[in-house]
Formats: structure tokens, sequence, C-alpha cells
């Protein structure tokens, strides 16, 4: 008989293995017992951080529902069914979004969604040609469904956008494939997206800048002679959730008083661009 002692079963190593045969036998588990086996994963080296707040972030989708991420439909950037292709090109040089709401009258309904790439091409033929003529069909889902099911069911029939509806069957927002990877992966900048490399406030029109988000108050007081800075936050970012009072989303705006704030990129956890309008 073998003098040699099994491994303790208070042992680290043993600890690890003990939940992770636990995990495997299908006996029941909360996700806070998931969690912290895949935290004392990342503390063996065997995740790293950012692999764990992706898987972080997979746990929470499955436990998300549309409406905890959608756009509101005040926030939505729309374009009625009715207006001539040739009347829609500013709206789509400002804000560069690749696809739009198309509306029936007001923002409740939506009737279709205007690809860019449709705009153009269709524009180039006929710029007399009606919204209705060239808007594709939409995707309606319900305000409660699942994240990882929206996003099973997007990537399943080839649809970058779908619009969220209430009980009633009215609109009240909208939400992107982009939207649902961002709870998994963060924030996605594309090539409209506007960069951060000119230092904290840059100004973009005569009354207009981009702010980063990080930008401490005393620079933002000291830049624009304001007197916004108190002990509550250090930065502006920090100063629009206070005074929202909540986390905001892209596209959420605050205005103080000549000053118009804009949300323009934000993830679930932190706000990262603003842009600023100062009125006369």
């Amino acid at each position: 008989m073998s003098d040699e002692q099994p491994p303790s079963r208070n042992s680290p190593q043993k600890s690890w293995v003990d939940k992770i045969s636990h995990l495997l036998t299908g006996e029941p588990q909360d996700l806070e017992d998931l969690l912290e086996i895949l935290r004392e994963a990342r503390e063996k080296h065997l995740l790293d951080t950012d692999a764990l707040s992706m898987i972080e972030g997979v746990l929470q989708v499955s436990q998300m529902r549309v409406r905890d991420i959608m756009i509101p439909r005040v926030q939505m950037v729309v374009v009625p069914k009715d207006a001539e292709l040739e009347t829609i090109f500013p709206l789509v040089t400002e804000f560069g979004h690749s696809r739009y709401p198309v509306i029936d009258g007001d923002r409740s309904k939506v009737v279709g969604i205007l690809l860019a790439k449709d705009l153009l091409a269709r524009a180039l033929e006929n710029k007399t040609l009606k919204v209705q003529e060239v808007m594709r069909t939409t995707c309606v889902v319900p305000e409660s469904k699942r994240l990882n099911v929206l996003l099973k069911e997007l990537r399943t029939n080839g649809n970058h956008m779908a619009i969220v509806v209430d009980e009633y069957g009215q609109a009240a927002g909208l939400v992107t494939i982009e939207d649902v990877l961002e709870q998994i992966v963060g924030e996605i900048e594309d090539e409209h997206d506007e960069h951060e490399d000119e230092g904290y406030i840059s100004q973009r029109g005569p009354h207009e800048y981009m702010i980063k988000a990080l930008t401490p108050m005393d620079e933002f007081d000291d830049y624009f002679s304001t007197h916004l800075a108190t002990d509550e936050y250090d930065t502006v970012g920090g100063f629009i959730v206070s005074q929202l009072e909540h986390m905001p989303k892209k596209g959420e705006s605050l205005v103080v008083d000549t000053m118009r704030f804009e949300v323009i990129r934000a993830d679930s956890r932190r706000v990262h661009l603003i842009k600023l309008k100062i009125t006369e």
C-alpha cells in the first residue's frame, strides 16, 4: 500500500479542481458561483483580464433585455416616408449612420428602414424618388426580448437594426447588432466616430466643441470661463452623470444655461465623448 497521501482538499489547486468538477456535474449553480470560478482562473493566469471581461459581458447579455440598451424613440434619427431622396442628404451627412428608421407621421409609427447605401445608389438614378420607394422592411422585436436571443436572430436573418415595440405595437426605440456586441466587447469605434487625439477639448465650429469625458472640470471652467466644478465630480463625464442622475446612453443631452451637452460615445460603464453647443 502506498505511503503517499492524497493532496489536501484544502489546497488552492485542489479547491480549484473541486469547483470545476462541481460545475461540470450539473448540480445547481448560481451566476455568482460561476463568476467566482472565472475570477480565480484569471488570478491563476488561466484567463487574461480582457477575456474575463468578455465572458462577463456574455453572461450579462443573457440576463439583459432589449429595453435595457435600446435607443429611445425620442433620440432616434428618423426620416419621413414621403420625403424626396435629395432632401435626406444633409441629415445623412450630419449623423453618418448607415441605417435610418422611416416614419409615417410620427416616431411611434416606423414603417421601414432606409439604408444609406440604397439612398446613394437610387438617388443617382432619380433624386425625386420618395423614401418609401427605396426603404426596406423593418425587423420588429418586443422590449422584453433577451439580448442573447436577439443577437442570434439578427445574425441568422442578416439584420443589423431592429425596431423595438411596446405592448401596444408602437415603436418604443431601436436597437442595433452593434449595441448588443458592445455589451460584450465594450465600445466599438468605426470610421464615423470622432477621434480623440486632439487633447481634451477641440473646437469644431463657431459654437461647437468636442470634449473628452475625462476632461478635468477645472480645465473645462478655465476654457469656457464657467464655474461648474464642485467636489462632487472631477471630470466632465462625472458632471454629466451627476446632473442626469444615471449613466447616459449615446444621444442623450443635457442643457445648462446656454450650453447643450450631447453624449456622442458611451457604453454601459462610462461616458467617453461629448459634443458641446453654445447658444448665443
